[in-house]
């Protein structure tokens, strides 16, 4: 980086590239500026506040959007996609976090590939007995069927969504409005101490939230790239979970914001930080 590039003006010029192009990556910041990634996050963040530019998932967009934002919608990835991304971490996230579990508990497992992992850890661990879990993911109720009676699982219903295989609104919630589970891991794709955590699709994060408030204690699973997004479905307030469980490549800065919150940090060890 230029060290006569100030933080002021690298955000000045930043607001200019947003206005310019019409949507800007963060990794294109990242690049252009020579700063890492957190700092062209937090830049973005900065112009939001001052009200110069909007952000969205992976970048930023003028206020108001506009022709060209609309141009590059975002298209969710399958559930198989998803699941090649990331997969040492995400199996290292899931025994960390299945590591929080004792038999005789009631949990509720969310859709997505790090609670599938977490599901794959828990089948794993043979101490364990007189589990009832609860999920709206198709696949993880596959993965656990293995283990009934051992396990006894409960499939939420609700309408099926395409390429994820999650269960969501209308009737999702018929089950979840009936318990009351000892603990939740929810999944989501971002995770942001100011905006909270997020996820992509809106009918996805109301099941989330309906499964948050229904457990004494919630956890919510993200590695690394998640850490610092922010999408378009507010799950709740990062301070409405008790444990983040995230892998080592969580940057050390955001880790502490997490933890200023007053969100115990669970960081699953195994790779070196970056």
């Amino acid at each position: 980086m230029d060290p006569e590039l100030t933080a002021a003006r690298r955000r000045a010029l930043a607001a200019d590239l947003v206005a310019e192009r019409g949507f800007v990556r963060v990794v294109e910041l990242s690049e252009s500026f020579g700063v890492t990634p957190v700092t062209a996050r937090a830049d973005l963040d900065v112009l939001e506040r001052g009200g110069l530019v909007r952000r969205v998932h992976g970048g930023a967009v003028p206020v108001g959007g506009g022709p060209a934002a609309e141009a590059r919608p975002e298209r969710e990835p399958s559930f198989e996609e998803a699941l090649a991304a990331s997969v040492v971490p995400k199996q290292r996230i899931g025994e960390l976090a299945a590591s929080l579990v004792r038999s005789g508990q009631s949990i509720i497992l969310d859709v997505g590939t790090t609670t599938l992992q977490v599901a794959r850890a828990l089948r794993a661990r043979s101490d364990l007995d007189d589990l009832t879990i609860l999920t709206n993911g198709l696949s993880i109720a596959l993965e656990l069927e293995a283990e009934i009676p051992r396990f006894t699982v409960v499939v939420t219903g609700g309408t099926l969504r395409p390429r994820q295989h999650s269960l969501v609104h209308p009737l999702a919630g018929s089950v979840l409005d009936e318990v009351h589970v000892d603990l939740a891991f929810i999944g989501c794709n971002g995770v942001d101490a100011r905006m909270g955590v997020t996820n992509a699709n809106l009918p996805e994060a109301a099941v989330k939230a309906l499964m948050l408030r229904r457990a004494a204690r919630a956890v919510v699973v993200a590695d690394a790239s998640k850490l610092g997004e922010v999408h378009l479905g507010r799950i709740a307030p990062l301070d409405a979970f008790d444990t983040l469980v995230t892998d080592a490549a969580a940057p050390a800065v955001l880790v502490g914001e997490f933890r200023d919150v007053g969100v115990e940090v669970l960081v699953a060890e195994g790779s070196e930080r970056p």
